[in-house]
């Protein structure tokens, strides 16, 4: 991919993922938020979390299946990074606006709410990945046991969509697609595994 091309397609991807926290910006500016604007922060913030959380877990699929693609590897780290931002945004929401930076109500909260304790779990998941997301940490780490730790991601992924489904009403609906787009990946992850290790031993196979 030429330079001026990956410049290009980087600078799309900080504006589509700008988006949704810039819209919020200004809905908050021009007080246009709704009926609800906590509700309407913290619903925003989280599916968009579990959105590009599940874009990034795309790419290796993606690259896998149509090797023209590798060059989406570049953009991986970025979108897990912005994940991590909206869901960082997601929990300072709850602290700011439902908690109103109570302690206590946090303890009780995560103690006997379980879409609480399940949202928190999928964001501490998701730290050790953010902070070890630098090539400087990379070679710290050993690619080996960097790679092991970024495992973290499905398991980070699966905590989110069982926090939404248990946040929202019984009856609604709106998880799935992002539920269905996941249990796609996983189940890709095993078989496009096998495919590949099938054609390795052909390979080989004098």
């Amino acid at each position: 991919m030429k330079r001026s091309t990956q410049i290009l397609l980087k600078t799309l991807t900080w504006i589509a993922c700008l988006s949704p926290f810039l819209l919020l910006v200004y809905q908050a500016i021009t007080n246009n938020l709704g009926p609800d604007p906590t509700a309407k922060i913290t619903l925003t913030t989280g599916y968009n979390a579990l959105l590009l959380l599940i874009i990034s877990l795309a790419i290796t699929p993606l690259r896998t299946l149509f090797p023209r693609l590798s060059w989406l590897i570049k953009f991986r780290r970025l979108l897990g990074l912005f994940a991590f931002f909206y869901a960082s945004l997601h929990l300072a929401t709850y602290i700011a606006l439902y908690m109103n930076f109570d302690l206590s109500v946090f303890k009780t909260d995560i103690t006997k709410r379980r879409f609480i304790i399940m949202g928190f779990a999928a964001w501490t998941l998701l730290l050790p990945l953010a902070a070890t997301s630098t090539t400087w940490a990379i070679r710290k780490l050993g690619g080996k046991r960097w790679n092991r730790l970024h495992k973290l991601v499905y398991l980070a992924a699966v905590c989110g969509i069982i926090h939404y489904w248990w946040q929202v009403k019984p009856g609604v609906l709106s998880p799935m697609r992002l539920t269905i787009a996941l249990a796609l990946l996983l189940l890709a992850r095993p078989v496009l595994t096998y495919i590949k290790s099938r054609k390795t031993r052909a390979v080989a196979v004098p």
